[in-house]
């Protein structure tokens, strides 16, 4: 992102019952609303000039710790460049109105990103569901493989750093099938020496807010004293999302839907199958080495690209 003397963004009204704006050079208008989170939402904009439609992250801002933190975002995706990791077109920061303002809101931080119409493997999941259909086992390790290559660039970082939501709703899929891991808004540094009890429960704190409960790591439910927590968070998180393409459900749906405790569930690292999946041992197998309850007997990235290609190449593809 440009300092903000260099970029700008302007509301100018509506054009045809559109909201228009400009980031820097570029005008853009507003076409639907395509999501809402805890912290932003996402609009759908066409850029006036060439046409062409990008998601438009917007992240409300309430005190300048969150701008810092949304600008973080907006540096991550400068910084970690790959095919499988969201590529970031434009950005800027604007400061609001005096009537915005009394709604407590400083500033807001805009994100102009690609739009991918195949939508995000939850969105195919949803879709298979509801056709009580399921992926090939060559598509599940096609996505996997790719989302694991994109996080990789991330965690050989200096210094690592882990991304903290994997989870299908952040896999997109662009128009040639490939994987793209997107929403960097919970990354951070990977490595946090848990020292002091404080130090637990603030990172822990943190991933209540950030780190989707049916994929958060057990050590990000209870952080130890005495213990370093690192980017293998991410590698559970990679295994429930591994379990997720191939039985449509995270590993912990069944426990939410009954209202026992997620993080009862994910601390005992009880992991269940359906019988008679129709896929190759190798899935079943790789989602175990993944999800260890203990973060130091799950593998690091490159052991689980080995892994995922061993795999992916001597699989039958049974479905």
């Amino acid at each position: 992102m440009n300092s903000i003397g260099l970029t700008y963004l302007l509301k100018m009204g509506c054009v045809c019952g559109r909201e228009s704006l400009r980031i820097n050079d570029r005008r853009f208008i507003v076409r639907s609303r395509l999501g809402e989170g805890g912290f932003s939402y996402v609009d759908l904009i066409e850029d006036a000039r060439s046409h062409r439609t990008y998601a438009l992250k917007r992240i409300t801002c309430h005190s300048k710790d969150e701008e810092r933190t949304a600008m973080q975002e907006v540096e991550l995706m400068k910084t970690f460049k790959h095919t499988n990791l969201i590529p970031l077109e434009v950005s800027t920061m604007v400061q609001v109105d005096k009537y915005t303002k009394t709604l407590d809101i400083i500033s807001e931080v805009l994100i102009v990103m690609p739009c991918y119409s195949k939508g995000s493997a939850q969105d195919i999941m949803e879709r298979l569901v509801k056709k009580s259909d399921k992926l090939p086992e060559q598509r599940i390790w096609e996505i996997f493989l790719g989302l694991c290559q994109g996080l990789k660039v991330m965690h050989k970082h200096n210094p690592p750093y882990a991304h903290r939501d994997i989870k299908p709703a952040n896999v997109m899929l662009s128009d040639d099938g490939q994987a793209i891991l997107m929403d960097l808004g919970s990354a951070a540094k990977a490595r946090v020496e848990i020292s002091t009890p404080s130090i637990g429960r603030a990172l822990q704190d943190e991933a209540a807010e950030r780190c989707s409960m049916l994929y958060r790591a057990p050590e990000l439910f209870n952080a130890e004293v005495g213990t370093t927590v690192d980017e293998r968070t991410d590698i559970w998180s990679l295994g429930c999302t591994l379990y997720a393409l191939a039985f449509l459900e995270s590993p912990f749906d069944r426990a939410y839907q009954r209202g026992d405790s997620i993080a009862l569930a994910v601390l005992s690292g009880n992991v269940k199958f359906p019988e008679n999946s129709g896929y190759s041992g190798g899935i079943q197998e790789i989602i175990l080495r993944l999800m260890k309850p203990s973060a130091a007997e799950r593998p690091f990235i490159d052991e689980v690209l080995q892994l995922v290609q061993t795999n992916a190449y001597s699989s039958d593809n049974r479905v």
